[in-house]
């Protein structure tokens, strides 16, 4: 009898191990996720058809033509522990961005940059931080008439999971992703990399490219060209900066066209000689080894003089881009991403011949 009660136990207890998830599973990692509070629930299920599911579907379809892949799928999940309207951006697991929505409520902004005056709560915009006010639904046509823009709470969301997306594009490019890319390239272009690969650059390598590509949100589309760029380039140096900087330049005609200004033309923020002097003088080591060691008080005179450089074209209604020289290119780069992370950096080499500019000003 004792014999037998323990048989049952043990096997009550393997039975109740069994229904468990495979322990494995615990160390699955969600590349994108979306936590709601229990508040914002009804945005899964908007009956007036505007799910924010609906519009996180088309928002990787966007994606994928602008940048050239396609985004891993976004999880959506509640979290009971979190205030009832805020909702938490999460990449990788780890928290990239988060913000409060008013259902039933839209967000009224100003596009002159001003204080929406309409009765409201005024908050921060979370993708952009501009200021803005929840107001009632009622006020819709007053604040259309004033000209404010109107935004849903799911199209907030939508918008702030974007540029979170797009700040995040080289770390969400994976291994198993570039290979889908190269698998689906040409049966020529496919026979061109048989012919680097891995004698002058790894896959993995080309992996690294392309998400020095992605970084500067330059679109990895037009994958043969890059393929063809890493050929020519990957046979003189083994250095992946500088293969990136010649694939950069092979791309000219794409990176121009997706900075010029709604005139057509390219507007171009310009660095002075002094500044190309005083980056070239703060290059120590050779080859693969250069860095820069520019002296802290240039280093502030820098960030003082781009800062005050984009600041005056943007009152003047431009987005220049930044020129230099290809020497400088890279670590002008490396030193406006940490503070202006949204600078387009530009060579003289990605300037394409059929590119119009406009002088905007200099640094």
């Amino acid at each position: 009898m004792e014999n037998k009660q323990t048989e049952q136990a043990d096997k009550a207890a393997a039975d109740a191990a069994g229904a468990e998830p495979p322990i494995g599973e615990t160390l699955h990692i969600d590349e994108l996720k979306i936590e709601l509070g229990y508040g914002l629930l009804p945005l899964i299920n908007d009956v007036e058809g505007r799910r924010l599911t609906d519009q996180i579907r088309a928002l990787r379809r966007n994606l994928a033509q602008e940048t050239g892949f396609v985004l891993p799928s976004v999880r959506i999940v509640d979290n009971m522990q979190m205030p009832g309207e805020q909702y938490l951006i999460r990449v990788k697991e780890m928290e990239a961005g988060f913000g409060e929505l008013k259902m039933r409520h839209l967000l009224a902004m100003d596009p002159a940059g001003g204080q929406v005056d309409l009765p409201g709560a005024h908050v921060k915009e979370p993708a952009f931080g501009l200021p803005a006010t929840w107001i009632d639904e009622g006020l819709r046509e007053e604040a259309t008439f004033r000209g404010y823009t109107l935004v849903d709470p799911a199209a907030v969301l939508v918008t702030h999971l974007t540029e979170i997306l797009r700040e995040n594009m080289a770390d969400l490019l994976s291994y198993a992703e570039t290979e889908k890319l190269l698998d689906a390239l040409s049966k020529e272009h496919k026979k061109l990399l048989e012919d680097i690969t891995p004698s002058q650059i790894t896959r993995a390598g080309i992996q690294r490219i392309l998400q020095n590509l992605l970084k500067e949100r330059v679109s990895i589309r037009d994958l043969a060209t890059i393929v063809e760029a890493v050929a020519e380039a990957a046979s003189a140096t083994q250095n992946l900066d500088a293969v990136t900087e010649h694939v950069r330049t092979r791309l000219a005609r794409q990176i121009c066209y997706a900075n010029k200004g709604p005139d057509g033309a390219l507007p171009v923020l310009s660095l002075s000689p002094q500044w190309e002097q005083a980056f070239a003088e703060a290059l120590i080591g050779e080859g693969d080894r250069r860095q820069l060691a520019l002296a802290p008080s240039h280093l502030r005179d820098f960030v003082a003089q781009v800062r005050e450089g984009f600041e005056r074209a943007g009152s003047a209604g431009d987005v220049p881009v930044l020129l230099t020289s290809p020497q400088a290119r890279p670590y002008v780069r490396s030193l406006a991403e940490r503070f202006r992370p949204q600078t387009v950096v530009m060579s003289q080499n990605e300037i394409h011949a059929s590119a119009r500019l406009k002088t905007v000003g200099q640094i």
